[in-house]
This record gives C-alpha cells, structure tokens and sequence, in this order.
C-alpha cells in the first residue's frame, strides 16, 4: 500500500502564490489545499493538515508544532495587504471590526494600537463576505487580497500595521510560514523541494501576476511591485528576530501562551534560508 500523502494547507492569497506556484510538481508526495489563515489554524490543530501556512500567532498557541525552514510571508516596512482603516483617529478608537480570515494581524493590531495608541478597543468579528462599507464600528482591520483593494484616502485615518511595526521596532514581521503538526516527520527530499519551490516562485512571479491580477482585479503593476518588493518569502536570522519580538510582545498581553521555542523542523536552530 502507498504510503499516505501529507496533507498540506496554504492560504489563498495573493502574497503565497509564489510558494505554491510549482509546490504540488516539486513534491508530489504532498496533497495541496487553499483556505483563509483562520480555517487553516484551525484544521492544523485538529489534524486534518500535515502542514500548515498558518499565521504566526498561531505557531506558539499550537500543540508543538515545528517551523519548516526556508519560508515564510513576511515584510519589512509597509505590507501594503493589512491595514487598519478607520473613520477616528487612532486613540479614539472604541472598537474594531476584524476580517474573519486574521489571526496573526488581529495580534500585531491590538500589539501596536496598545503601545503606539495606548488603547484597547473591543472586537468583532466580520465575514469575508461582507465590505468593509456596511460596518458600524469605528475602525476595520482588513487582510490579504480585500486590503489591496482600499484606495488611498478612502478612509481618514489608516495604517499599514506592518510599516508600524518596522518603524517601531526595527525589525521584519512574519505574517506566516510553514508549520509542521506534532508526529509528523518531513522527509529531507520534500523539505528541499518546498525551498526549491519558493525559489521558483519567485523567478515565476511575472507568469503569476499575469493570471492573479485578473482573477483579483488588481492592477498587473500593483501585484507585481508588492509581490518583488514588498512581501519577501525568506526566512532568516531577522525574520526570526522579529518573530521573537512578536512573541514576546504577544505573551506580555496575554496573545499568546509563555514557553514556546521556535524550534525548526529537524533542527533545534535556525536553518539558512537562501
């Protein structure tokens, strides 16, 4: 009998298709499955997935998990696909509507408005199927594809929470990478193959532009200007660095548990990431 194909999950959104473009051909011991970050958080915990692009949060609320090395979506400076966008200024903020599909932005928003604002606004869940125009509260924090989508000067006050967080600390922010559940071993051939597909990816990402940026209905030089140069897949020494921060920061507001070691995949370290 052959053996069982390891049951992979990535997001759905612009920013990963350069890890996915190829994946499935590099490694076709993997069956693939696109989802929103929340739902893929969720199937992770509930074993239904082998690996999961999840969000970064949801790394240390997991059940010892393990990084799969060599890539992650991440950004230094402005993100341009998650923004807070708000009818009041920042500090008048009483509550947020928050995509449906965030976990790890929900965290980085309530870090900065916490720090920066020096507010803690209630929350509420909106459904992705619903715009950002019909929402009641002050503010929205919208994600991934939809964010691309708010003109500039659409809402008085916005804020692209990763060039806050770059202009605050310093350093990168991961948005997500791959994770590996619990007993479950990665062969070394496929865990090449996932850097060997990101690689790919990347030198792809004309080819990928031309189909996603029809399907979104985003403008080909936008997509292709934030997938060069605004979302990088690399995960190295300052992708964990800013990792750590974000952890650390999560625990001291009660995000996310204390005691969880960013352990990658086969390695108690941090595996290099070209």
């Amino acid at each position: 009998m052959e053996p069982r194909k390891l049951r992979v999950g990535a997001v759905s959104y612009l920013n990963s298709k350069p890890l996915i473009y190829q994946l499935s051909q590099y490694a076709p011991e993997i069956d693939l499955i696109l989802e929103v970050p929340s739902r893929l958080a969720v199937d992770l915990a509930a074993d239904r997935l082998d690996i999961g692009l999840i969000p970064s949060i949801e790394f240390f609320r997991g059940k010892n998990y393990t990084i799969l090395p060599g890539a992650s979506i991440s950004s230094f400076g402005p993100v341009i696909s998650v923004k807070l966008c708000s009818k009041v200024p920042f500090a008048e903020i009483k509550n947020v509507a928050v995509d449906e599909g965030s976990r790890t932005s929900i965290a980085l928003m309530k870090i900065l408005l916490h720090h920066l604002f020096h507010v803690a606004p209630e929350t509420q869940m909106f459904p992705l199927r619903v715009s950002d125009k019909d929402l009641k509260t002050d503010a929205c924090l919208v994600i991934g594809d939809r964010a691309m989508k708010v003109a500039d000067g659409e809402y008085p006050f916005t804020l692209d929470l990763g060039y806050e967080w770059s202009r605050w600390t310093g350093l990168p922010f991961v948005f997500a990478f791959w994770s590996v559940r619990e007993g479950i071993s990665v062969p070394a051939h496929v865990m090449k193959a996932f850097v060997r597909a990101k690689e790919e990816g990347r030198r792809q990402i004309p080819a990928i532009v031309s189909v996603e940026s029809a399907r979104l209905g985003i403008d080909e030089t936008r997509c292709r200007y934030y997938l060069e140069n605004v979302i990088r897949h690399e995960f190295g020494a300052a992708e964990l660095a800013g990792l750590q921060r974000f952890y650390q920061l999560a625990v001291e507001q009660g995000l996310a548990p204390e005691g969880v070691s960013c352990v990658f995949h086969g390695s108690e370290h941090l595996a290099e990431s070209r």
